[in-house]
């Protein structure tokens, strides 16, 4: 195992995973839930997919992305409960708030997940080490949340290896990376165990003769380069693995949506026309939230017999208004099969480019569209969501509720504001 170059730099990245983070948050609210096998799910029905499950519901084998009927039937006595967003924006802001404490240098990966860089903060809180800091957050946790709230953090020269130590052992733990250990923690896990490492990318490296996270580090620059990943990600692995720091980017905006799956399928105008607009409202307000227009629109469509429909149009002139974009959505919506049934909708914005709206146009109508839009979100921001809306998506305000974004937080602090 000689000349790896490993980053010998002292670990200075910390990475805080809440411990199956709603589950875990809905037994501190509810002690009679505690010890039992619990799931999260953003609306009850009986296929619905849980997005959350408790260490207890774990220990059966009931796993994140099953179903509720397929739960029931591995424990009759498992209990599902509908996302309540205002616990975990709660719990968010306390955490984002302890962690901001150490150090201004904080990216929140998901709800439940951060990310504290100490390279210039850490001659700030008094020369602690990073593990004596991590108990300290363990114990704010629980002083300001509750006493059941559990945390396992990840100590690591750059984020990949404090990810991969916040893993180890799972729950409420705390292991440290680096250039000592480095090789005898590798030796522990399999490919899979590694973030990022898939099925489809542990079938690359196999084909490569790599087998183990070993084979994996010892394995050249230019072999992940050509023959493994086929892009200049190989040389990115061939530094994550080492421990040097190549994650520490911001993923460009690709595309904004919402979708929405229904209670009654159906293939009523009268009933899905106040949805979609509301879709579109919402993904409106996401654009304006990112200060981002879009010239490309998709709608796409579920239907019950399992079949798939979408159509999209890309346009010469952005937009970003809640009515132009229901206007278009419309049009395509409107070229479905009729007779179809739907079972679940959606609305994809794409080709986003920086807004320029804070320039005034020399079209009349396009300034128009801006001062009424900025109207209305100023009225809303102030004194809720949806005080002001269109009149056509009235239904569809009650019935369509807000989903917590469980893949990151980007628009977390926008849409719980006011609940």
């Amino acid at each position: 195992m000689k000349n790896l170059l490993l980053n010998k730099e002292l670990p200075q990245i910390m990475h805080i995973d809440l411990n199956s983070a709603f589950a875990m948050i809905e037994q501190q609210a509810h002690p009679s839930l505690r010890h039992k096998a619990i799931g999260v799910t953003n609306r009850i029905s009986k296929h619905c997919c849980i997005i959350a499950a408790s260490y207890e519901a774990k220990n059966l084998g009931i796993k994140v992305g099953m179903r509720l009927d397929e739960a029931l039937l591995i424990t009759p006595n498992f209990i599902i409960l509908e996302t309540d967003p205002a616990k975990y924006h709660y719990v968010y802001q306390k955490l984002m708030s302890i962690m901001k404490s150490y150090s201004p240098s904080v990216k929140m990966k998901s709800i439940d997940e951060g990310i504290i860089d100490f390279h210039d903060s850490l001659k700030y809180v008094h020369h602690q080490s990073l593990e004596s800091i991590g108990q300290e957050i363990k114990e704010k946790l629980k002083q300001e949340i509750g006493d059941w709230i559990t945390v396992n953090i990840g100590i690591g020269t750059n984020q990949f290896l404090a990810k991969v130590a916040a893993s180890l052992h799972k729950p409420d733990g705390m292991d440290k990376i680096d250039h000592k250990n480095l090789i005898k923690t590798y030796q522990q896990l399999k490919l899979t165990d590694l973030t990022g490492i898939a099925s489809h990318y542990e079938a690359r490296l196999n084909a490569a003769g790599i087998y183990t996270p070993l084979d994996f580090l010892q394995a050249s620059a230019d072999t992940l380069n050509r023959l493994v990943f086929r892009s200049v990600n190989g040389e990115n692995w061939y530094q994550r693995l080492r421990g040097f720091e190549v994650d520490n980017f911001t993923t460009k905006l690709g595309h904004i949506g919402r979708q929405w799956v229904l209670n009654k399928p159906t293939n009523q105008n009268n009933l899905l026309l106040p949805s979609l607009q509301f879709l579109c409202q919402t993904t409106g307000k996401k654009l304006r939230f990112k200060n981002v227009d879009a010239r490309g629109i998709m709608i796409w469509l579920r239907f019950n017999n399992g079949e798939n429909w979408y159509q999209r149009k890309m346009y010469k002139v952005s937009f970003f208004s809640d009515h132009d974009i229901y206007q278009k959505a419309l049009y395509l919506f409107n070229q479905r099969p009729n007779n179809m049934i739907v079972q679940t909708m959606g609305i994809t914005c794409y080709q986003l480019t920086k807004s320029a709206r804070n320039q005034i146009s020399l079209l009349d109508q396009v300034n128009r569209d801006h001062w009424l839009t900025t109207a209305i979100d100023t009225i809303n921001e102030k004194y809720g969501d949806f005080k002001i809306f269109s009149a056509g998506s009235l239904n569809s305000t009650k019935l369509i509720k807000q989903k917590i974004p469980f893949g990151g937080t980007e628009y977390f602090s926008l849409l719980l504001q006011h609940n």
